[in-house]
């Protein structure tokens, strides 16, 4: 039998969209930050934050632009659903990292340097300007040479999915498009089409049940109860704890001086000659909260809750862990770091709050929420789908989180295999979604998934929702 000769890299093959050499874009946009890069690589070249700067009727895009100026603002183009709420900052935020920091600088054509100008200063025209009029406008649309896999939350509304594509397309001009559920994406990144996904991010708690690839609409589970609720958990211990502490963001202090555990703090404040905006501060406080919880929070690992008779007490008695604060104040937390992680999991320990947002209920916990996305899937699929339970999201790189999870799950399952996949690397679990979506849009067999140009202007946006289930 003859063998066949593989075709070279520079023929395509004409069936599919894209052939093997596509420089695909994977964008993953989030509450907290937005990731952005090439598909087939490992981790997205870019991560910007989703909050950008307003100032003067402009918006700033990247961290290293949001510093303090008088009447600047921070502003964030998702709601804390994580679904898109200003559209006009969201498309520019997107261009500015797919186009500004990914693509690479575009020459100048010679017609616009006057390189083609005769000497009598006439430009010589072709048979007839519009006919040209296409070819020029698809040079000048910025990714017209990139098809774009971006990701969504499995709530996401049909109007904004026909929005995304229709940006991509008509004010970009890609030439395929695809978008994706993040927990597909994150399940596919663990190398699993059937799991159930539990995503600890910034701005929610989402659990999910993934089926050969596709969510099971009716298990699909969200909370409150993420990074952004953990830090408002953090801010009512400090203020409650003796003596009361006080945030003092970084770009306050000007310098300190060393000082012992508990002692009051001795820096030099910056003096501003304008009001620093609420919403700066708020920014800026954030950072240290995440701080906090980075190198402190703790969960209580199990197998009882913390707040069983006995174990606050154990607890006392071990090492505790010491956080100097930006201006130079510093403590010792023992209990109180797993104390503030334990409502995530046990609502009677949640620290309380006035506010409607920072309270949690019994179905906002992590069990909870679990037991509820397995009861919405049919009895015979979730032996499977507890035996692939995969975690991903920043948050749920506290420590201890999956020696915890793993009790609470042998408890709701005794007599079930439970097996629980969470990546060990940071990288991996803050950008799951992105890394499967970088999988998925560099696999050969996906190339003919694509929704291709051409299909996007006979069937319109509502394309979107019949192909991309």
């Amino acid at each position: 039998m003859s063998h066949q000769q593989p075709l070279s890299s520079s023929v395509q093959p004409t069936d599919i969209y894209g052939g093997d050499e596509v420089s695909a874009l994977v964008l993953d946009p989030g509450y907290c930050n937005t990731r952005a890069g090439y598909a087939g690589e490992e981790m997205p070249k870019q991560v910007l934050p989703s909050f950008y700067g307003h100032i003067n009727g402009r918006d700033v895009f990247g961290d290293e632009y949001i510093v303090p100026k008088p009447g600047f603002e921070v502003r964030n183009y998702m709601n804390r659903d994580s679904v898109v709420e200003d559209w006009d900052a969201a498309t520019r935020m997107w261009e500015h990292v797919l186009v500004k920091r990914l693509q690479p600088e575009r020459s100048t054509p010679p017609s616009k340097k006057g390189i083609n100008i005769s000497d009598d200063g006439d430009v010589p025209m072709e048979d007839d300007g519009n006919n040209n009029e296409d070819a020029t406008d698809a040079l000048e649309k910025p990714l017209a040479e990139n098809p774009l896999l971006m990701t969504e939350a499995p709530w996401n509304s049909p109007k904004a999915r026909e929005k995304a594509i229709e940006i991509s397309m008509e004010t970009w001009g890609v030439p395929a498009f695809w978008l994706s559920k993040t927990p597909v994406l994150a399940a596919f990144a663990a190398g699993k089409a059937t799991a159930l996904v539990i995503d600890v991010g910034g701005a929610n708690t989402s659990v999910t049940a993934i089926h050969d690839g596709m969510v099971l609409k009716r298990s699909i589970q969200r909370s409150p109860v993420g990074g952004v609720w953990l830090s408002s958990q953090i801010s009512k211990m400090w203020d409650g704890s003796e003596p009361k502490v006080d945030v003092v963001p970084r770009f306050m202090v000007e310098s300190k001086k060393p000082v012992e555990a508990g002692a009051p703090a001795e820096a030099n404040l910056r003096k501003f000659n304008f009001d620093i905006h609420p919403s700066f501060r708020a920014y800026e406080e954030e950072r240290v909260l995440t701080e906090f919880k980075e190198s402190v929070v703790e969960v209580w690992r199990g197998p009882q809750r913390f707040t069983t008779p006995g174990n606050e007490d154990a607890v006392r008695t071990q090492p505790g862990r010491v956080f100097e604060m930006p201006d130079g104040s510093n403590q010792m937390w023992r209990e109180q770091r797993f104390k503030v992680s334990e409502g995530m999991w046990d609502e009677t320990a949640a620290y309380n709050s006035t506010d409607e947002e920072g309270r949690v209920t019994k179905a906002q916990t992590i069990p909870a929420l679990i037991k509820a996305a397995l009861e919405g899937v049919d009895v015979d699929l979730r032996p499977n789908i507890l035996g692939n339970v995969v975690v991903t999201g920043s948050t749920s790189l506290l420590n201890g989180f999956n020696d915890r999870l793993n009790h609470e799950l042998a408890q709701m399952y005794p007599g079930v295999k439970i097996k629980i996949h969470a990546a060990g690397l940071t990288t991996e679990r803050r950008f799951g979604a992105w890394i499967g979506g970088s999988i998925l849009a560099s696999l050969g067999t996906f190339h003919q998934m694509w929704i291709s140009r051409k299909e996007y202007d006979e069937n319109g946006a509502g394309i979107v929702e019949k192909r991309c289930k």
